[in-house]
């Protein structure tokens, strides 16, 4: 049997069978849902979300605002 620690609550999550990467998890304790990131040892973390990242890419910058435009004199 195959261990990993919760990184939002430092609990002990158990695996019946050797897990894969990428495979998402909840922990029995704090129920946060985490993401199998290493194998050896067993690492979890916050699983990447694809959305919040499309997101951030469509925001658009415009280099073009003279600094003036964000100070009060």
């Amino acid at each position: 049997m195959s261990f990993a620690e919760c990184i939002s609550c430092g609990s002990e999550i158990k695996f019946a069978r050797q897990p894969k990467m990428g495979l998402t998890v909840t922990c029995p304790e704090c129920d946060a849902e985490l993401e199998v990131v290493w194998l050896d040892p067993i690492e979890l973390d916050w699983p990447f979300d694809d959305e919040e990242f499309e997101e951030d890419e469509e925001y658009e910058y415009d280099d073009d605002d003279d600094e003036e435009d964000y100070y009060d004199e």
